[in-house]
Parts: C-alpha cells; structure tokens; sequence
C-alpha cells in the first residue's frame, strides 16, 4: 500500500469522524471462558486461545500466559502503527521486526512477598528497521509510531478500570 492509497482508504473515515464525533467512540470487545484446570479460553476472532499459567507461577507452558499475549497485543497495534506511518511518510522499509520485552515479579502475583508489585514492571520495545530513511525520518516514526499505537498510549497512560460480576 501507498500513501495515496492509505489515505484515499481513511479520508471518508476521518470526515464522517469529523462531522460525526461520536461515531468515532468504538467499545472493543474480548470474551473468554474458564477452561480445565487453571486456564481460560479466549476468542480471538481468529482462533481460539487457551491461556493458562505461566511456568513461573505453576503453569505447564502448553498454554499461553496472559503477560505474553500483552506484549503481542503490543507488538501487533506498534507493528501495525509503524507500517501505517512509514506509509504516510513515504518512509520504504525493506523489513521491519519489533520486539517486546516485559519484567514481572511472581512473587507478588504468588503472594510471597506482599511488597513485591503485581504486573509487568518496565516493557521495552524496540523495532528493527531495514530501511535507507536518515536518522531525522527514523525519530519521526518512532515518535508518531508511539503517538499513534492505541496499546502503547494505553499502558503510557492510565485506563479508567472497573469490573463487575454477574450471576449466569
């Protein structure tokens, strides 16, 4: 795809948000279902997930851990993000790789160690560019790449969360 074509593609898009805001205000949904043993089934649109417990904490490894799937999540939306921009900005590249790191503690998610934090700690991303753009071009798609990646804006910032039950 080209940056002619990726706009042509979004510029109905972008009008309709512009006259229609609120029909930009999208609710993305996930459902997932308990499984055997300790594990929970996730439908992905694609195929079916099975995530369990990660090793570290008693897990098998024949499911997947749900710290994982948040940094493919992130991957995904920054691979997708980066490909999108480098287009707008008629930025070539050859091949890109990105790649995501995450630190997690078990003990607090085990509850050994009620100081120790639950939750990925620090993620690093990084992004393997094969690509002539100069060192100018490449800071401006890591930066708009950033900007515009919904999972990364949504772990820089602070979601407004809630949960509930009910009764099936």
């Amino acid at each position: 795809m080209d940056a002619e074509r990726l706009r042509a593609l979004q510029a109905p898009i972008k009008q309709r948000y512009r006259e229609q805001p609120d029909s930009a205000r999208i609710t993305l949904h996930a459902e997932g279902r308990i499984g055997e043993g300790v594990s929970c089934s996730v439908d992905t649109a694609r195929a079916m997930v099975q995530a369990g417990l990660h090793p570290g904490t008693g897990g098998d490894g024949l499911s997947v851990c749900s710290g994982d799937m948040l940094l493919q999540a992130l991957v995904a939306c920054a691979g997708v993000t980066l490909a999108a921009v480098a287009t707008a900005l008629g930025i070539e590249l050859r091949d890109a790789r990105v790649h995501a790191e995450g630190d997690v503690d078990f003990r607090g998610t085990l509850g050994v160690d009620k100081q120790a934090p639950v939750g990925v700690e620090a993620i690093r991303l990084r992004f393997d560019l094969d690509t002539d753009a100069d060192d100018e071009q490449i800071a401006s798609l890591l930066r708009l790449t950033e900007r515009y990646c919904v999972v990364w804006q949504t772990l820089a910032g602070t979601p407004k969360l809630s949960s509930s039950t009910r009764r099936l």
